[in-house]
């Protein structure tokens, strides 16, 4: 097997309310070998997000990990403090939001924000850290890098915001960068450059990637492993290959069914009915059987196992492979 960047085991996380206990992330593990683009999907609300902001030490109160094991380069992640986070977020591991707007600083030029991270994490002058990020912005396809050094993101188009960002994270090199709905609100063209972009990079440095999407055609053309997750579990994973073409969770097939195919004949996109459970009063059974139209009464009153169908394929479900 090859190398392992990240390896998580048994992952519990999710949110202390007056309520009750969100869980969020329900014993989830997933692997990402050295140099590999592995993808989470699902719907909003199932805890891909949640996952990396478990990995990257982000959660605050409410939220906390509860479980598991987070492990980035053999190194222990959970228990430790922010303080020992800091040298290793922006160094060995980055991650780009969802919406750069909101997560770039908008008093300072974008230029300057990406310095900080060199100068906090390399011994760098601040004259060859400005050299650095222009050269960065370069490589990542933002015209007039001197200029854009001094602008600030209200004066940035979302594309330009987004490769800004990809910048941001990649300026120190890290094993592995999680990227959170990368490319969302995006124009197509601009889509497809970030992806590119992100691939390329992800061949030229070795470097791992986390995709976190709930686009389908955004994952088959990007990832070499995917996870699909419900309700805080993961229900399937498999190669991409396999799971594209030989899926066997019932809520896999409904994320299938419901894209758009230009060879296919004009129909009505059928829904998956239902939404996604309130994590506080679970179903007692399988957390899909309320929306599964193939869901028996072992699926009401039974949780599946992940069991694993075919050499990597892994699915948790009692029907599973149901027309």
């Amino acid at each position: 097997m090859d190398e392992m960047t990240l390896k998580i085991e048994h992952l519990c996380s999710g949110f202390f309310t007056e309520r009750g206990y969100v869980p969020a992330v329900d014993d989830v593990s997933l692997l990402i070998p050295r140099g590999h683009v592995v993808g989470i999907v699902g719907e909003s609300g199932c805890g891909k997000s949640m996952i990396a902001r478990s990995v990257m030490g982000l959660l605050k109160y409410p939220g906390r990990i509860t479980g598991g094991s987070i492990r980035l380069d053999g190194r222990e992640l959970t228990g430790l403090t922010d303080r020992e986070l800091q040298p290793i977020r922006g160094r060995e591991m980055a991650m780009i939001f969802q919406e750069p707007m909101t997560s770039l600083n908008p008093v300072i030029p974008v230029g300057k924000q990406m310095r900080e991270a060199l100068l906090l994490h390399e011994d760098i002058s601040r004259s060859a850290a400005k050299a650095e990020v222009i050269r960065m912005l370069s490589h990542v396809g933002v015209s007039e890098p001197e200029k854009r050094y001094n602008a600030y993101p209200h004066e940035l188009s979302g594309g330009l915001r987004q490769r800004v960002m990809i910048a941001m994270a990649m300026i120190c090199k890290p094993k592995l960068l999680i990227a959170d709905e990368p490319t969302t609100a995006l124009d197509v063209t601009i889509e497809a450059q970030i992806l590119r972009l992100i691939r390329d990079l992800s061949r030229e440095t070795g470097m791992s990637v986390l995709l976190i999407s709930h686009n389908l055609g955004v994952i088959a053309q990007m990832c070499d492993t995917v996870y699909v997750m419900y309700a805080g579990k993961i229900v399937e994973q498999a190669d991409a290959l396999t799971l594209f073409d030989s899926y066997a969770h019932p809520y896999t097939r409904g994320l299938m069914d419901s894209v758009v195919r230009l060879d296919a004949t004009p129909r009505r996109l059928p829904a998956i009915g239902g939404v996604v459970p309130n994590l506080l009063r679970l179903p007692a059974g399988c957390a899909f059987a309320p929306r599964c139209p193939h869901a028996v009464e072992r699926c009401q009153a039974e949780r599946p196992a992940l069991e694993e169908l075919s050499p990597g394929h892994w699915c948790r479900c009692f029907e599973r492979g149901r027309e």
